[in-house]
């Protein structure tokens, strides 16, 4: 029987964040929203382009083919678009066969505030104001900035996260920003053993943690059978400020498969060679792709987007 949508992992998407919008977007800047109306009506058995999330989205639902009795997973459309041009929209899921049935049409309106409502874990937008609304509320969204799509024909599915900041708060990094890196190391040092309170997609990567472990189980049982969930933690953290990060993930349940303590380093050195469908940090700086099929999530959360 499929678990009732509290007992799975949910990711919320928007439309432009799955599909590339960009021609409707300059029709709407342009012409207004009659005229956007109007394009979609038109255009409406016009299959929609891949968007940038699209790779990471359909690698996402495939873990439900894995365990089809249970269906753990789910996409859930948040959208400004209104239903009639949704329909395009979900002419354009069915074509690409992709299983996501739940939708939130607002006509205009933002829909980050039914984030909590469908249970989801992560709300994916082109929008800045409608992640940044999201964040101040604390609800845990990322703005999907702008890269090719390069969605290759396999199943694995590797997402890479910062830690503070994302998995953990912004604690450490207020201190570091505040005081410098001498008293980040000596304040890391005298609280190695004290766990970092969640980051906004704290309860993203513990959920997805426990679908590793899921697949363990299946690697067990099945000799052949090859892991497609791969998760990986990118830092610009060091030794001695290792310790706290082992600490806070073993507190939280998160077993990643790669952890980089870089240093200060030029996270792209890694991410290149890692090729993640999808990497998520809230510092802006960190998320200048050198590969620019590599999706990147900003997620303005901190102190590290306090404007000064």
């Amino acid at each position: 029987m499929p678990f009732e949508i509290e007992k799975k992992l949910v990711i919320a998407v928007s439309s432009s964040s799955l599909f590339d919008l960009s021609e409707s977007h300059k029709i709407y800047e342009d012409k207004g929203l009659e005229e956007y109306k109007k394009h979609q009506e038109k255009n409406i058995d016009i299959i929609l382009e891949k968007g940038v999330a699209f790779p990471f989205i359909r690698r996402f639902l495939n873990i439900n083919k894995l365990y089809p009795e249970q269906s753990p997973v789910e996409v859930v459309l948040l959208s400004k678009n209104s239903p009639e041009t949704g329909l395009r929209v979900f002419r354009s899921i069915k074509h690409y066969e992709l299983d996501i049935t739940r939708a939130a049409f607002m006509s205009g309106e933002s829909p980050y505030e039914y984030i909590p409502s469908f249970n989801a874990s992560l709300f994916l937008s082109t929008n800045p104001d409608d992640v940044q609304s999201a964040i101040d509320k604390n609800y845990p969204a990322g703005l999907v900035l702008h890269s090719s799509c390069n969605d290759e024909n396999d199943t694995e599915l590797r997402i890479a996260f910062d830690f503070d900041g994302v998995i953990a708060d912004d604690e450490s990094e207020s201190v570091y920003k505040n005081s410098g890196l001498e008293a980040f190391y000596a304040h890391e040092l005298a609280n190695n053993l004290i766990p970092h309170q969640p980051g906004l997609l704290a309860d993203l990567c513990k959920k997805l943690s426990k679908m590793q472990r899921l697949e363990s189980i299946q690697e067990k049982s099945k000799p052949s059978y090859e892991k497609i969930l791969k998760i990986s933690i990118v830092t610009a953290r060091n030794a001695p400020a290792h310790e706290r990060v082992i600490t806070t993930l073993k507190k939280l349940g998160i077993s990643p498969d790669h952890i980089f303590f870089l240093g200060g380093m030029d996270k792209n050195r890694i991410l290149d060679v890692l090729k993640p469908h999808i990497f998520f940090d809230d510092q802006l700086s960190h998320l200048q792709p050198s590969d620019k099929n590599i999706p990147m999530v900003h997620i303005p959360f901190g102190i590290a987007n306090k404007k000064i």
